[in-house]
């Protein structure tokens, strides 16, 4: 029988058998024989491979230099995908010198490629340059043919993608058909905090994603009866939007606090039962309230009192019961005592989520502000048990009454899509986001997640006073599972990786093909940023894009320090896809000035003009896209000298622009240049109150679209009447601003 004939021609010449025992057959015969073939067949030209280029490395803290020369550099759209090394057909090409040779040429800041390859001849490897431990694809070169579907998946021209770009898109009118895979990414939306009683003021917690964000991305991203997913669940406010928009809901988290508010939110009660339940407990209370001296010291004889469970360290006490007085705990160990004899379960732990509410006010941390009930637990707003210098009196009936008419407001808000009836549409879970086995294989339809931030909150540490209440059981196997870093199990950066990392990997097997998961995150660092990323696409994720989302507080410290602290969050999303490209990073061989000048022009010409928190979001996008937060935090603290220099500033606005009859130095679309032009002089127009006619705008605008592409009028005639409307023969007036809102212009 015959050998079937390669895939790669020019290798049906070669008797491999032969050439390797051919001891002329060295590394400058590999690069002909074997790799120039190779990748002509992949796809790219003599453009596209850049041979035997020289780069400066500096060894340590060392003042002297080596000069690398990788032997190939495989580029596209001026971005390095893999460098690609000759090796000679004896030396090794899975372990050893030679990877960490070629490693140092991949990891190099004038190259920053997403892969390194090495081909003896003989054998063929491929790394991915965030994973070098071990190769990703291994094979024979004579077994080419079975390997060459993956080699094309890995490194073809293909497979790559430079992150979001600007581009001029009219919005689509209406949609006929929902396209799961091509849904567009939202734009930041406005928050409704308050807005929403099933998530205002039914209880604290560490932090809790804004309602009216998480619906619409729900609703952008998922079909009604599509199964939603959060693997770092908190308070629910995923698992709840879903089922309030006909949904249905997977929450998951390791913190028995968070899935006790969660299901004693969402149990369904009868109003009246409940009403019914809460006066009897109201009036039991009252009765036997503990006011004396004598009083207190007997109920705390009698009652159940909390665990004496120890606090974290930098708490102002060592263990729970210290952040009580005597009254406080008496009162409360009554009040949980009486709720606790309540025969209907769905009664008591609606009951006992109102109790709950009382445990973080009712304590020597609460600080009080303005009025009986103002105030905060300062473990909510300091992230630590802290004294309050003058802790609040509260009267506990008067402030359980308060609780009560919060929940049951909540409550009545919820009961016409969270009910008896629904209630099966949802799953709350104690568990791990790295271990999803309860879960089959593609069968989610949506991902909407907001993890931990390193070590910003030890959420299992600082819930331990309602534990110590409620009786909730944290194990320390839930501490080992927790994804944070420090804490009072001193967990590393490396333990934080590893179990985010593990946690994509879980959230990519669930997930249905063609599916999306939009992935909330605002850690400081620029490390876990990029690990974000990088953990995503190693699993087959394809990264589509990140959005900034604002969560309704003040950004000053953004506005000073831009690269250092973020206002709100991105929102970064992903997509499964059974071919996934991966992102390139830019090689930072071009000044970091020039990277962001592109940035902002792109976001000037996108926005027809921009303010400075608007280029500050996406040139941390940027950044986090092609590899470069890390240096734009160093470079950049403050962008204003470099803005007022280049562009104009509109003080009344607020909106930097393109100077007057200046050009886009950057290459950007040139149906959003058009647009940005067109825009612009129609504004001057509409001041001078002129229509502006067809041939004078064409005579404008375009000596200033020559640095690119140079468009047909047709072209400039298109996007003119997306953004204007006619007036009279040949006059054109910008429609108004609020019309073009609608419509997704501006």
């Amino acid at each position: 029988m015959s050998k079937p004939l390669f895939i790669v021609p020019e290798f049906n010449k070669l008797d491999f058998k032969k050439i390797f025992k051919n001891s002329d057959f060295k590394e400058d015969s590999v690069r002909e024989e074997i790799i120039s073939p190779l990748l002509k067949n992949l796809g790219y030209t003599q453009e596209n491979i850049v041979r035997s280029k020289s780069f400066k490395f500096k060894l340590g803290s060392q003042k002297k230099e080596i000069i690398l020369i990788p032997d190939y550099l495989l580029e596209l759209d001026g971005k390095y995908a893999c460098v690609l090394d000759a090796k000679a057909p004896k030396e090794n090409i899975i372990s050893g010198d030679n990877i960490n040779q070629v490693y140092s040429y991949a990891a190099h800041p004038e190259i920053r490629s997403s892969y390194f390859a090495l081909c003896n001849g003989k054998e063929f490897s491929l790394f991915k340059t965030s994973a070098s431990d071990k190769p990703i694809l291994f094979f024979s070169t004579d077994d080419i043919n079975d390997n060459w579907d993956k080699l094309k998946y890995y490194i073809s021209p293909d497979s790559f993608h430079s992150g979001k770009g600007f581009v001029y898109e009219p919005p689509a009118k209406y949609e006929t058909k929902f396209d799961y895979l091509n849904r567009p990414l939202l734009e930041e939306i406005g928050v409704k905090k308050r807005a929403a009683k099933r998530h205002c003021g039914v209880h604290g917690y560490f932090t809790r994603q804004t309602w009216n964000v998480v619906a619409e991305y729900i609703k952008n991203f998922t079909q009604k009866g599509d199964l939603v997913l959060d693997s770092f669940g908190g308070s629910g406010v995923t698992a709840i939007e879903a089922l309030m928009n006909d949904r249905k809901a997977i929450n998951i988290d390791l913190n028995p606090m968070a899935v006790f508010l969660v299901n004693s939110l969402i149990v369904p009660v009868k109003q009246s039962e409940l009403a019914k339940a809460f006066e009897e407990v109201k009036q039991e209370y009252s009765k036997k309230e503990p006011k004396t001296k004598e009083e207190i010291q007997k109920a705390l004889k009698k009652y159940p009192l909390p665990k004496k469970l120890t606090l974290p360290k930098g708490s102002d006490v060592d263990t729970v019961d210290k952040l009580f007085n005597d009254e406080q705990t008496a009162k409360l160990a009554l009040l949980k005592s009486i709720i606790l004899r309540q025969k209907n379960e769905n009664i008591k732990i609606s009951l006992l989520l109102m109790f709950s509410g009382i445990i973080g006010r009712a304590n020597k941390t609460w600080y009080s502000v303005g009025g009986e009930f103002g105030g905060g637990e300062s473990v909510f707003r300091f992230f630590r048990y802290r004294n309050a210098p003058q802790p609040s009196n509260l009267n506990i009936i008067k402030y359980f009454e308060l609780r009560y008419k919060r929940i049951l407001e909540a409550k009545k808000e919820i009961e016409y899509f969270i009910n008896e009836k629904t209630i099966k549409n949802i799953q709350i879970v104690k568990g791990t986001a790295t271990d999803l086995s309860f879960i089959k294989t593609e069968t989610v339809d949506y991902i909407y997640t907001d993890p931990p931030y390193g070590k910003k909150i030890p959420y299992l540490d600082l819930s331990v006073m309602w534990n110590a209440w409620l009786d909730l059981k944290v194990s320390e196997e839930d501490y080992e599972l927790e994804a944070i870093e420090g804490g009072e199990h001193h967990k590393t950066k490396d333990n934080y990786n590893e179990l985010i990392a593990k946690s994509i990997k879980e959230m990519y097997r669930v997930l249905k093909y063609d599916r999306w998961l939009s992935f909330v995150f605002a850690h400081k660092d620029p490390e876990f940023w990029h690990l974000i990323i990088d953990s995503a696409e190693d699993c087959g994720f394809e990264y589509a894009g990140a959005v900034s989302q604002k969560n309704g507080q003040t950004s000053f410290k953004k506005r000073q320090n831009p690269f250092t602290v973020l206002s709100g969050q991105l929102i970064i999303n992903f997509r499964k896809v059974r071919k996934p490209k991966s992102i390139m990073k830019a090689n930072l061989g071009m000044k970091i000035t020039d990277v962001v000048m592109q940035t902002i022009e792109g976001i000037i010409a996108k926005n027809n003009g921009a303010t400075l928190e608007q280029i500050n979001d996406e040139l941390i996008i940027k950044g986090l896209e092609l590899g470069f937060l890390d240096l734009l935090k160093k470079e950049y603290t403050d962008l204003t000298p470099l803005l007022i220099e280049n562009f104009d500033y509109d003080k009344e606005t607020e909106i930097y622009s393109i100077k007057e009859n200046k050009k886009f130095t950057a290459h950007i679309d040139v149906k959003l240049r058009i647009k940005y032009y067109l825009m612009s002089y129609l504004r001057r127009m509409e001041r001078q109150k002129k229509a502006a006619d067809f041939n004078e705008i064409i005579l404008h605008i375009m000596p200033l679209l020559k640095n690119g592409t140079t468009p047909e009028k047709q072209t400039i005639l298109n996007v003119l009447e997306d953004i204007a409307y006619r007036s009279g023969k040949n006059g054109w007036i910008l429609r108004k601003t609020s019309q073009l809102m609608l419509d997704g212009f501006i």
